[in-house]
This record gives structure tokens, sequence and C-alpha cells, in this order.
């Protein structure tokens, strides 16, 4: 690890400034994901501009509406515990709560754990230069692959770690993002982007752009799950995951917005899922239709096949249990 200036700054036009003035300079969040990559030199900057002193960047406020505008420097603990979120946006809660571990979500935010970058051993390892690192060979395809994608792949085929991500785009959100000229609004479905697009990135996310809010919709008569398969119970990134935000008229699906996660470079909404579902009873046969139609244009890699049974199993369980 490098050594570096820690700044903390009073405002956001400050942490730009600071930011701008130190040629690699970074901001820091909760920090967990940006420590790792520090440890494996993966960034080496000459200072961290720490935004968890800003005012107003760790509230959660519940809207009149029913919406919720959330700071992105709460915490994953805040959001899974909070009374509102848990009965209102339960995906959301669902999908704090099953990040990382107890220790960890009392520190890692919000915000970070949406903007954190992908798990993949080869881009964590200082010594392989892959296409995510400016290189022009992505080692996953012909190396070790098990936890890979299964859609949208090319020329990366790492999948997005993030598990708050998933529900936010089920759930409508979107993200305010405020940079030196401008303060913009992105929905959360438009906000990443696949490595086709540009390999280096996951998101839209500009250079001295900051993430300051994370906007969700009212969800009345909104039925949300995020749920996972993992290897271990505990402290584990999922193998699949979903999470589906119906809206339910005596049985029926109306509304409808299923997304996969740990699937593909980007949360992965799944429209095929959505129209297996929408109009239908949610029953068996509606289920065991969407688990077949969330596999559809799958394509695994050499050691990755297994995700393809898991996701149509936890589709459909799923499904069922929002019945």
């Amino acid at each position: 690890m490098n050594r570096f200036e820690l700044a903390r700054p009073a405002s956001l036009s400050e942490a730009r400034e600071l930011l701008r003035e130190k040629p690699g300079a970074v901001f820091k969040a909760g920090g967990i994901d940006l420590l790792d990559h520090l440890k494996e030199r993966l960034w080496e900057p000459p200072r961290l501009v720490d935004l968890k002193s800003l005012p107003g960047m760790s509230e959660i406020v519940a809207e009149p509406d029913g919406g919720l505008r959330l700071g992105p420097l709460v915490t994953l603990a805040k959001v899974a515990a909070h009374p509102v979120i848990r009965k209102t946006h339960t995906a959301l809660a669902q999908a704090c709560g099953e990040a990382a571990s107890p220790q960890i979500r009392n520190v890692a935010t919000l915000g970070g754990n949406v903007l954190q970058r992908p798990r993949c051993w080869y881009y964590r390892l200082e010594s392989y230069r892959c296409v995510k690192k400016g290189g022009d060979v992505c080692f996953a395809v012909g190396g070790e692959n098990r936890y890979h994608v299964l859609f949208g792949g090319g020329p990366v085929y790492a999948p997005h770690p993030s598990n708050a991500a998933i529900a936010l785009v089920a759930l409508g959100a979107s993200f305010v993002l405020e940079g030196p000229q401008q303060k913009r609004t992105v929905p959360a479905g438009d906000f990443f982007i696949l490595p086709s697009m540009n390999p280096k990135k996951e998101n839209l996310l500009e250079e001295g752009e900051v993430l300051t809010e994370i906007r969700v919709p009212a969800a009345a008569g909104v039925k949300s799950v995020y749920a996972s398969v993992r290897e271990r119970a505990a402290f584990d990134w999922p193998l699949v995951a979903v999470a589906a935000a119906l809206r339910l008229d005596a049985g029926t699906v109306g509304e409808a917005r299923i997304v996969l996660g740990a699937v593909a470079p980007i949360p992965w909404r799944s429209t095929r899922t959505e129209q297996a579902v929408r109009g239908k009873k949610l029953d068996g046969d509606t289920a065991e239709a969407a688990a077949r139609a969330a596999i559809v244009g799958a394509a695994p890699l050499s050691d990755n096949g297994y995700k393809v049974p898991l996701l149509q199993a936890l589709v459909r369980r799923t499904l069922l249990s929002m019945a």
C-alpha cells in the first residue's frame, strides 16, 4: 500500500476541489472496497478525500407519499434494520441484510455497495493485466470462471457484485449525481453499463461526480423480495440472486420488475421473466414458466454451467414465496 494524504472536507464543493488539485486522488466513503484496492496496489492515490463528514449524506428520509430518500453514506446495517424500509421496500432491506458480514455491514455504505468494483480474482490480482485494467485479455474466459456471468459478457465476464443494486433496479430507484458543472438524476436501470460499452467501467458516474442521493419511489401495493444462493450462509457473495417487485391483484400479477444478480456484468433485468408472469395467476405453473424464461439466452462459460439450474430453482422458489 502506498503512502497517501487523508482529507476531510466540510462541503461537497470543497471535496471536489481537493480531488481536482491532486491528480490521482479518489473519494472515500465507507472504504471497504477502496481498502482492498489499496492493499492489492490496484490504486495508488496520493490523496483520499473522505466524504463521511459531509452533512446530509447518511440520512434515511421516508417521504409522505411513501417514497424514500437515502443518503449514499447510510450503512447497509441501517438500511436493513429500518422499520419503514423493511415494510414498504422489503427487497432492499433483505439485500442489504445479506451483504457481507455484520461487522462489514456496520461500516460499508449503501453508495459504496452500489459502486463497488468487480470481485473477479484476475482483476483483483496485481499481476494480471486484464481487459478491465487496460489489457487485451479476459483471463476468465480460458481460466477460472465458476463465479462468472451467464448473460451480457464480453469483453469482460465478471459479474456485478452489488446486492443492493439488484433490489434498487427492481424497485425503480434513481441516483442523483452531482458534478462540477451539473446535477443529474439517472434511473438505476440505466446507470449500470455493459462492458461492451466501456470495459473499464461499470456505470455512468463521471470523474469528479459524486452520488449524493438515492431516490426510491413509493411502493404502495407492490410486494418485493430479494433472495440469493450462496456457498456459505454468511460473508459470501451470491452465486445467483433475484429481486422481484410485483403488483398483485387477487393473486394475479399486474406490474412486474424482476432483476437477476451475480449472472451478468450489470443488474440484469429479465423482461422475458416479467412477461411470463404479467397478467397470470402466481401459481406453480406460472413460476415454472418464469423459471424457464429466466435462463433464455444464458451462455455459460466452461465452469459455471451449474448456475443455470440454480437460477431456475431460485426464480421459481422466490416467485412462489410471493404468492
